[in-house]
């Protein structure tokens, strides 16, 4: 028993090539998922963008649906660039907005929007049912400039 506890050798050659391999094959492993991870943030990335536009194209056309004094929005499809500029800038993605409005009588609206993306033809989409409503009225030049100060 005593020889055992003073029998200090450290670790031998075998032992260091076996952790070496295991490390070796971990980092290995972690590599090989890299490439996935840079596509699915990607992926998440147009994703979020094209949430965000979404949403503010039917908030607008709520907003603009709810008060009477305003003519109801047209709908239709427009170009949307990630910088939010007009025109293209350099490394701006286009994102397809298709806006469809119908009149379903008695004031009620259905709004539905796509939103689509280079590499993505089916996009994502919603609709939501629009009602006008008096409490709601107030002029139309109200409505512009206050879009346009936080647009």
């Amino acid at each position: 028993m005593l020889s055992s506890l003073c029998n200090k050798r450290g670790i031998t050659l075998a032992e260091l090539m076996i952790a070496a391999f295991i490390t070796a094959v971990g980092i290995l492993a972690l590599l090989s998922m890299h490439p996935t991870a840079w596509r699915a943030s990607g992926r998440s990335d147009f994703m979020g963008r094209a949430a965000g536009i979404l949403h503010e194209e039917l908030e607008t056309n709520e907003m603009l649906i709810m008060n009477p004094c305003n003519a109801v929005p047209a709908g239709g499809t427009r170009t949307v660039f990630t910088s939010g500029a007009g025109a293209a800038q350099q490394g701006d993605i286009p994102y397809q907005v298709q806006t469809n409005i119908a009149n379903n009588g008695t004031g009620l609206y259905t709004v539905s929007v796509r939103v689509t993306w280079p590499g993505n033809n089916n996009g994502i989409a919603e609709t939501v049912f629009v009602t006008m409503q008096e409490r709601f009225r107030f002029p139309e030049e109200i409505i512009f400039a206050f879009h346009s100060a936080f647009h």
